[in-house]
């Protein structure tokens, strides 16, 4: 008997007990779905974090101070305050791997226009900051480095400043004060929403570093200094970089700990995604038992199909079917239900996860390769359960099979 008549034979039988058949596949059918489903979910949350933590600056890279730790203890306070101008003006002029740097400093307090105040954050910042973290100005214009040497005190502000201070009003040439320190607004930054970490990248004013240090912090140290890569390639060589030459500025010995430290946003990004990835597996791996039970009932139901048909595997022996063709006859009916109920998974699976996305409101991103590797695992499952049944079916005595009640 050739492949053809095999899975005619085999498809014919199946149609002659669909009941039968739709419940053998149910549990295919509810695992294919689920580990669809979780897959997109999966992979759409990884997206999500990537794209979140990106807006803050694809390739953002943060020198912080921070003291060697003893014990578990910091051992000197004053090790905060170990980053300064020297630290800025050295990185920019010696590292050849960062397209942009700016200095920190910020402070939280109340800002005030006219009769309306709002708690915020002012960050002393230079021109660059904004290209470093792929900022952009909705209205007005960014202050200068002239700016920045004269110590002006001008401010950008963010949208939520803007609609908490300036609710009717065009705010660009107004006035605001933040701790009694008078700032001209010269613009406003284009909307960015709540980062990963669920902060409000909106409530913000910026303003020349110079000005925030001396007339609101006063305080010569820096808080961080913040740069950017030459491209997400380079980030680790610019991290690396970045090491050395504030080691050299702070005359730090090889076997003494650095009184800094230097992260990028792609270890950041690393970090979220293995984390990610992990409960990816997770949900996969609790989805997929739905897969191992469906494929013990297609064992199940294909071992109670060789029993009830022993006089026809028979009968097949008697007039010339051989033992692998009556293998083949069972194993592809397995497959054939196996596969069927992967289909209709697939299927369940995609409208499950546009429910999710349209109801939920989850980041969701189906992926080919979830959808190939479930046809594969359905092929699998349906040889590996069916196997057995069908193995016990080729080895059947045509005798004592056509005597079988």
């Amino acid at each position: 008997m050739n492949f053809t008549n095999l899975l005619k034979i085999a498809w014919k039988t199946i149609l002659l007990n669909k009941t039968r058949a739709m419940l053998t596949m149910l549990g295919i059918i509810i695992g294919v779905a689920s580990v669809i489903a979780m897959l997109a979910i999966g992979e759409g949350s990884k997206e999500s974090i990537k794209k979140n933590i990106s807006s803050m600056g694809a390739n953002l890279i943060t020198i912080r101070p921070g003291a060697g730790m003893m014990g578990g203890v910091r051992s000197d306070p004053s090790a905060m305050q170990t980053l300064t101008l020297a630290d800025y003006k050295a990185l920019k002029s010696q590292a050849t791997l960062i397209k942009g740097i700016s200095p920190l400093v910020n402070g939280s307090g109340q800002s005030i226009a006219g009769s309306n105040n709002w708690p915020t954050t002012i960050y002393g910042v230079s021109p660059e900051y904004l290209k470093i973290r792929d900022w952009n100005v909705d209205q007005g214009s960014m202050f200068t480095e002239d700016d920045v040497e004269a110590y002006a005190k001008m401010a950008v502000i963010g949208k939520t400043v803007q609609e908490n201070l300036f609710p009717n009003d065009n705010p660009i040439g107004k006035m605001i004060r933040f701790k009694n320190i008078p700032f001209k607004v010269i613009g406003v930054l284009k909307e960015k929403g709540e980062n990963t970490f669920g902060q409000d990248q909106d409530d913000i004013i910026i303003a020349p570093y110079t000005a925030v240090q001396k007339r609101i912090l006063a305080q010569t140290y820096l808080q961080s200094i913040v740069a950017s890569s030459l491209s997400e390639d380079d980030s680790e060589a610019a991290v690396n970089e970045i090491t050395s030459i504030i080691e050299n500025q702070h005359h730090i010995k090889p076997e003494e700990d650095n009184d800094f430290n230097v992260s990028s946003q792609q270890e950041i990004i690393s970090t979220f995604s293995s984390t990610s990835e992990m409960l990816t597996v997770l949900l996969v791996a609790i989805a997929s038992i739905s897969l191992l039970v469906g494929g013990i009932g297609i064992m199940n139901i294909m071992y109670v199909s060789v029993k009830e048909r022993t006089r026809e595997i028979g009968l097949r022996m008697a007039i010339g079917a051989k033992g692998k063709d009556i293998l083949m006859q069972f194993l592809i009916e397995s497959v054939l239900i196996s596969i069927t109920g992967g289909i209709l998974g697939v299927l369940i699976g995609l409208v499950a996860t546009f429910a999710i996305k349209t109801f939920a409101g989850w980041p969701v991103s189906i992926t080919l390769s979830s959808i190939v590797l479930s046809f594969v695992v359905c092929t699998v499952t349906g040889v590996f359960f069916g196997w057995y049944p069908a193995r016990k079916a080729a080895q059947q005595d045509p005798i004592t099979a056509l005597r079988y009640e």
